[in-house]
């Protein structure tokens, strides 16, 4: 029996990209594919695969918040992640959510193959850049508090506007950006300073006297 995969990644090119790299292999077997958060629940609804390739940055619900609904639910599934986020609170924070791997989205088609044989027989799989970059970590020992890591000028605009209780259209607005690059600057804020909800990041933004 091949392994049934399903894809859940809202960047059509990446699905497109995946598909081809796995539609060939005889012991693989793509039996879904999503590109949000709902879409994907109702799926695995319906039909559960062995394997499920999860990206971090989806519309509506993200990887960081499907990954602990899906593990619960559906135990028997394995899940990798699939991203550009190579940071280690994202990796921890998805190993922590219960994923079995974790891959970059440059991955090759002999590592996304040899990923999802290994999380499907019960081991787990990290892209050895990630092992490099969290091995480096371990070794230096280092431990900073939320206040100790340095935000981006642009990072620091979107916590002083979340503090001012500006929605993410407000501030997507304000900044003549997208809003999936708010989403996405509040989901790095979120996993930089370790912090789960909007309180937290207003209380991070008087602490850095942004407001």
């Amino acid at each position: 029996m091949p392994i049934k995969v399903t894809i859940a990644d809202d960047h059509i090119v990446v699905l497109n990209g995946l598909k081809m790299m796995l539609e060939n292999q005889p012991n693989i077997s793509i039996i879904s594919t999503n590109i949000n958060g709902t879409e994907l629940l109702d799926s695995l609804a319906i039909q559960q695969p062995d394997v499920l390739l999860l990206d971090i940055q989806m519309p509506g619900m993200t990887g960081l918040e499907l990954s602990p609904i899906i593990a619960k639910t559906y135990p028997e599934v394995k899940i990798i992640t699939l991203t550009n986020f190579e940071a280690s609170h994202y990796v921890k924070q998805m190993i922590r959510n219960g994923v079995a791997g974790y891959l970059l989205k440059n991955t090759d088609r002999e590592t996304l193959i040899k990923a999802i044989e290994t999380v499907y027989e019960g081991e787990q799989f990290i892209d050895r850049h990630i092992q490099k970059v969290l091995l480096e970590e371990s070794l230096s020992g280092k431990k900073v508090s939320s206040y100790e890591v340095p935000l981006t000028k642009r990072e620091k605009e979107i916590l002083k506007l979340v503090a001012e209780e500006k929605s993410n259209q407000d501030i997507a607005d304000m900044l003549f950006i997208s809003l999936r690059t708010v989403e996405t600057h509040r989901l790095n804020l979120s996993q930089k300073l370790n912090i789960k909800n909007t309180a937290g990041l207003v209380k991070e933004a008087i602490k850095r006297g942004l407001v």
